[in-house]
């Protein structure tokens, strides 16, 4: 049943953040925002709304190995999974403004997180510090979209009372889907003694990033391959400004010694994601089978750990 439980719960948190994104892109655009702040701000954050109730989830029911875990993880797969299987399925092309500003900015909120971690907890004031990142971050991405005149899709509008019903459903959703895929997935970390924080790094991880995997994926079919490394590396930003920066303000979170080993190896994985997607201009598919081939033996590594 607990298997169930948290694949209902995953099926949540994905439909609530479209319903979500979709109500409040449609409220923007009846608002008259301009579709690309909507774009860099509503759509990005969405787009994290898995990863940011299953943290909040866990950090409020005393979970937070699960909660850092995920972000860990989520980024993990993101960089290693989603560019690798997009470059795969074709190159993935490096535009530069990711590769001159983004890129620097995932390396550096990385390496940022790994020194709060250092002390093995995540203070309040660490997290409020991490939400003043996202909000500078944000007026970056905004300033030099209108600056360079940067137009997103026209915003799909839908009549308001039926916004307001996709907000507030869109959120109950992922709200309980958070506390769905918390539960259970402490459940079978209970079953197969399996730590938190391995449930984290992976299941929980690969769950809540899902929709990146899915849209980078769908892109790279239709030719978009180079949506692919601004989606993950954007991703990746925001679950540690945005995400870690709101769980750890709610609650301190206490940090596994092991996740010290990850966070270090997200940095690693951070400057060889930037490598590749700057020889050539692009990851090509022979950088994408190694990186690929990298999570799974990271992977085999944190499962191998947990039972040692």
């Amino acid at each position: 049943m607990m298997y169930l439980l948290l694949i209902v719960g995953f099926v949540l948190l994905i439909k609530g953040a479209d319903f979500f994104v979709d109500g409040a892109s449609s409220v923007a655009g009846i608002l008259k925002v301009p579709s690309v702040i909507v774009g860099l701000t509503i759509v990005s954050i969405g787009t994290s709304c898995p990863e940011a109730a299953v943290s909040i989830s866990a950090g409020l029911s005393g979970n937070a190995d699960i909660s850092l875990g995920n972000v860990i993880g989520s980024n993990l797969f993101n960089l290693l999974m989603v560019i690798g299987i997009c470059a795969i399925v074709k190159p993935v092309p490096s535009p530069k403004d990711i590769l001159k500003r983004d890129m620097f900015w995932n390396i550096a909120v990385s390496v940022l997180m790994l020194v709060f971690m250092i002390g093995l907890t995540v203070a309040r004031y660490e997290g409020i510090i991490l939400l003043a990142g996202i909000v500078t971050y944000i007026a970056v991405l905004v300033r030099s979209a209108l600056k360079n005149n940067v137009e997103d899709e026209g915003l799909k509008i839908i009549p308001i009372w039926l916004s307001i019903i996709y907000i507030i459903g869109g959120a109950a959703a992922i709200i309980f889907g958070g506390d769905l895929v918390v539960d259970n997935a402490s459940k079978i970390a209970e079953a197969f003694g399996m730590s938190k924080t391995l449930v984290g790094l992976t299941i929980v991880a690969i769950g809540t990033s899902l929709p990146e995997l899915v849209t980078s994926i769908v892109a790279a079919r239709k030719g978009n391959s180079g949506i692919a490394i601004g989606n993950a590396v954007g991703s990746s930003i925001f679950n540690i400004l945005f995400i870690l920066g709101i769980a750890s303000s709610l609650s301190p979170i206490k940090v596994d010694k092991d996740l010290l080993v990850d966070a270090a190896i997200l940095i690693g994985v951070s400057v060889i994601t930037y490598i590749f997607a700057k020889t050539g201009e692009k990851t090509s598919r022979f950088e994408g089978g190694i990186m690929v081939a990298c999570y799974c033996a990271y992977t085999a590594f944190i499962i191998a750990r947990n039972y040692m």
